[in-house]
């Protein structure tokens, strides 16, 4: 490991009976050409899903371009979130302001599109400038009479993982604004699941056999009106906690309302997500049921993973993902179908997510925050690693070194959450690891 920078020491640990902790949570470091995206895109990725909603980004073309449909999220009604929108500041917007142009275009496609509400985001030129962003979506919202929400995400401000803290404030603004919709006593609202090639609706499948209502899910194929409601649910889950822990724990406070962190990646942290559930409202039927679903999906799923672990059995995968969570979970999908963990690192995760990320690698793993290409790169040809999964920035990391890759990012359009994502997940890894073109590629 010696190509990276001395200031991020304690950042990248290789596990052992003596070894420290990993640090994380810092900010990245000068020149360490970091994965991490931008302030605006991390707002964006977690508010995009809103199908009834406009997006509309006040800034440069290339910011729009840059975040449209960046998430596989899949809708069940409306579509207007795929589409871009943006007020394309320019030279004399600079000059003059843009607030004008903010203006305008909000009334032109409020009154094009009638949205149920209107997400304006700020770009790193409106920080500069200075346009006042409240003030125009202020009178824009009353003059229309839909909720139109400034989103401060100026992309100087820090990495993703501060745009996902805006993007819950802009959420929160919304929440407990309606009372209309039905609630049964078994509620719960889903955080910081996207609904990535319809993995919500395989979630939604399992707690309705449960006998429990997803009152709200936020964001994935998300609707206004639902989120407006969220504060009447029993129960907050959330799924990926780096990009919702924020909004729970503001629930709570303001609401009351608890909350769990679970993942869905897995069979052993799909299951523990149902049984959580269904342990909190002590109900001895929903209980029985998550009982019977589990057993139900284990006996049809196991079987059919042994073909997938027979062919993988000892082979070596890298792991560089953006929350803690998802990492934690991949380590034992990885280890149910076979292989082990050489690499194992996210954007995002902090000290505590990093100690449980530890406990359960192997002697040997490489865990890291905040990487980069040059370090992935190295620790991939140290280890020898078989597989990457990552994201979109690390598949060309992948492909470079000659070895297969699983995108488990945003961008994906395979669903691997829940059991059937895990069987999704295990023939996936299987057809890259085992791909005949790796014959001809040289491993570097």
């Amino acid at each position: 490991m010696a190509n990276f920078l001395k200031e991020r020491e304690g950042q990248i640990v290789t596990k052992s009976k003596n070894s420290k902790d990993l640090i994380g949570g810092r900010p990245s470091i000068a020149g360490s050409v970091s994965q991490r995206a931008c302030v605006f895109c991390g707002s964006r990725v977690v508010l995009y899903p809103i199908a009834d909603a406009l997006h509309l980004v006040h800034g440069p073309i290339g910011c729009a371009s840059y975040t449209w449909d960046i998430r596989g999220a899949m809708s069940s009604g409306p579509e207007l979130h795929r589409s871009s929108f943006s007020t394309d500041l320019r030279e004399k917007h600079v000059i003059f302001g843009g607030e004008k142009q903010l203006y305008n275009a909000l009334n032109e496609l409020i009154d094009k599109h009638q949205p149920k509400a209107a997400f304006v985001y700020s770009t790193c030129i409106v920080g500069v400038i200075g346009d006042d962003v409240q003030s125009v979506c202020n009178r824009v919202a009353k003059e229309k009479n839909i909720p139109v929400i400034p989103v401060q995400s100026e992309g100087f401000q820090g990495s993703k993982k501060d745009g996902y803290k805006i993007a819950c404030d802009a959420l929160a603004t919304l929440i407990g604004t309606d009372n209309s919709k039905e609630v049964s006593p078994f509620s719960i609202n889903i955080l910081g699941d996207f609904n990535l090639a319809g993995e919500l609706w395989i979630l939604t499948e399992y707690y309705k056999r449960m006998g429990i209502q997803i009152l709200a899910s936020i964001t994935g194929d998300g609707r206004v009106k639902d989120i407006q409601n969220t504060h009447r649910a029993a129960l907050n889950v959330v799924q990926c906690s780096g990009s919702m822990i924020h909004l729970a724990k503001q629930m709570k406070e303001q609401y009351g309302i608890p909350f769990i962190k679970v993942s869905y990646f897995g069979i052993e942290d799909m299951s523990d997500a149902l049984y959580e559930v269904a342990k909190f409202f002590g109900d001895e039927a929903v209980q029985e049921k998550a009982r019977d679903l589990v057993k139900e999906e284990l006996t049809n799923l196991l079987p059919a993973l042994e073909p997938y672990r027979r062919a993988l059995q000892g082979k070596k995968a890298a792991i560089y993902v953006g929350g803690a969570f998802k990492a934690i979970s991949l380590v034992k999908a990885l280890r149910l179908i076979g292989m082990r963990t050489v690499i194992a690192g996210t954007q995002t995760g902090n000290d505590e997510d990093y100690k449980l990320l530890k406990a359960i690698c192997d002697d040997g793993c490489i865990l890291v925050d905040d990487s980069n290409p040059v370090e992935l790169s190295e620790f991939v040809q140290q280890t020898g690693a078989d597989l990457f999964i990552g994201g979109v920035k690390e598949r060309p990391i992948a492909y470079k070194m000659g070895i297969g890759f699983c995108d488990h990012n945003h961008e994906r359009k395979l669903a691997l959450a829940g059991y059937e994502g895990m069987l999704n997940f295990a023939k996936e890894v299987h057809d890259t690891v085992t791909s005949p073109v790796w014959r001809f590629v040289k491993r570097k």
